[in-house]
């Protein structure tokens, strides 16, 4: 399974970035693996459409799940929906912190 958790920098001792479409980074951690990706999200400066370019490079990822700080649009929660990617918001301190969260249901699911 593929968790992608939005990141202020590029290691699991990064801290979770609250925004989703205006994360600096997408962290994919492979859990099979232990592997991570990083991947640099170009859409923090657009003005509109962030999230949902966004979402394309989440699902581009292989991604199962995301986990965030705070929600997201209604259109980038559907496209999540539809491509059976499960979000998860109330993340909060480092990557490592959030997958416990996470881990220990500890976060709220979208749907």
């Amino acid at each position: 399974m593929k968790i992608a958790f939005t990141a202020k920098g590029t290691t699991l001792d990064s801290e979770i970035d609250e925004r989703f479409g205006r994360a600096e980074y997408f962290v994919i951690l492979d859990e099979d693996t232990q592997n991570i990706e990083v991947i640099e999200n170009d859409t923090s400066s657009m003005e509109h459409g962030a999230g949902l370019q966004a979402v394309k490079k989440i699902v581009d990822s292989g991604a199962n799940i995301v986990i965030t700080g705070n929600g997201a649009g209604q259109k980038v929660l559907d496209v999540l929906k539809m491509s059976d990617i499960q979000f998860f918001i109330g993340a909060n301190g480092t990557l490592k912190e959030a997958y416990e969260a996470y881990k220990n249901g500890k976060l709220e699911s979208q749907f």
